[in-house]
């Protein structure tokens, strides 16, 4: 098959999972017709949230096993399936945001809004070379400038702002001291509060900003403790961050004189999972739940990975629906069914109404 007969075909393939996406969510909430109600739904940050805007040659979510539940075959995804974003878009009954990349293509969705996220990206550069989130919100204010959007059109508009961690993996990375740390968590949450004020001045409605998941469980981290317990050391770190973003997102609104802003509450709803006191209501009760469904071979392999003779460098459970995490990062569909039905992830949406 020639290049260009490639191409065409896996935008076929891309068009249909994304018309298929709003048959796999929940359904919209039933609000009154005298509140607010959104009508286009704004995505920014990283790869809890995106959707396809990685580049092929750059990211695991368009290798397989990635996306072997939903669509059936990678389409950019970071899970096996779906991720927050299309959860939190059938919650306000909307359509999928489009990603960023395929806003020509699929111009007939922009009514719907846009996903600027992008996978491995953080606040502020990583080592991932993608848009960092100023470059995402730049996104936003060109298709304003363009008339692809109006101000006044963005006042029935939502967003979703997620973070999760690639600047303090990059910090890592980059042998940043751990005597540091606290003033570079300040920096991120300084720059981050930038941001949601941006987001806010272009028209957006109303704001969700996530806190930040335990990264101390994650498994990149509990593999060390033979996928047993957690790292309290990165989660003292991460309820700095989460106190640091509280504090930011209350001054927020007192500047702005409104509620505009609010924290989804990804850290309560992952604990709550994990500590199963409540998940048995909202989920299966996982095994190990810190243990991946796919996972590289050795250090050296990561979920995805194959060798220079397409040998396949990982193992994969035999049911991802028995697992929380999909990768050593990143939840499966399962897992954020999970979490989007904890009480702390659904308090948190009703504030988007």
């Amino acid at each position: 098959m020639d290049t260009q007969n490639l191409h065409f075909s896996f935008f076929c393939f891309f068009l249909i999972s994304l018309l298929s996406v709003q048959q796999q969510v929940v359904e919209g909430s039933r609000v009154s017709p005298f509140v607010f109600r959104p009508k286009k739904f704004f995505v920014f940050g990283d790869s809890y949230a995106d959707t396809g805007n990685n580049r092929k040659t750059l990211a695991s979510s368009w290798k397989l096993p990635y996306g072997i539940t939903f669509p059936g075959k990678p389409a950019g995804r970071f899970s096996d399936g779906l991720v927050s974003t299309d959860y939190i878009a059938g919650y306000l009954g909307i359509k999928t945001p489009i990603p960023y990349r395929w806003r020509k293509q699929l111009a007939g969705r922009l009514k719907y809004g846009v996903n600027f996220a992008y996978g491995g990206t953080g606040v502020f550069d990583t080592l991932v070379p993608e848009p960092n989130m100023t470059t995402q919100i730049d996104f936003l204010q060109q298709l304003l400038s363009d008339s692809v959007y109006t101000k006044r059109g963005l006042k029935t508009s939502v967003a979703l702002v997620s973070v999760a961690g690639n600047d303090y993996s990059t910090y890592i990375a980059r042998n940043g001291s751990a005597a540091g740390f606290p003033a570079f968590i300040s920096s991120v949450v300084s720059q981050l509060t930038v941001n949601l004020k941006r987001i806010h001045k272009l028209g957006v409605r109303k704001i969700a900003v996530s806190a930040l998941q335990p990264l101390g469980c994650l498994p990149q981290s509990t593999a060390r403790l033979s996928f047993q317990q957690c790292n309290r050391t990165e989660n003292t770190l991460v309820n700095l961050h989460n106190q640091l973003l509280i504090q930011a997102v209350n001054n927020l609104n007192k500047q702005t004189n409104s509620t505009s802003l609010f924290i989804l509450d990804i850290y309560n709803a992952f604990w709550t999972v994990f500590n199963q006191k409540e998940a048995h209501q909202v989920s299966p009760k996982f095994e190990n739940p810190f243990q991946p469904c796919c996972v590289g071979v050795s250090a050296r392999f990561s979920c995805g990975s194959v060798d220079e003779h397409g040998v396949k460098k990982y193992t994969l459970c035999s049911d991802p629906k028995s697992k929380f995490f999909w990768d050593t990062v990143h939840p499966t569909q399962e897992g954020w069914q999970a979490l989007y039905s904890t009480p702390a992830f659904q308090s948190s949406l009703k504030q988007l109404w």
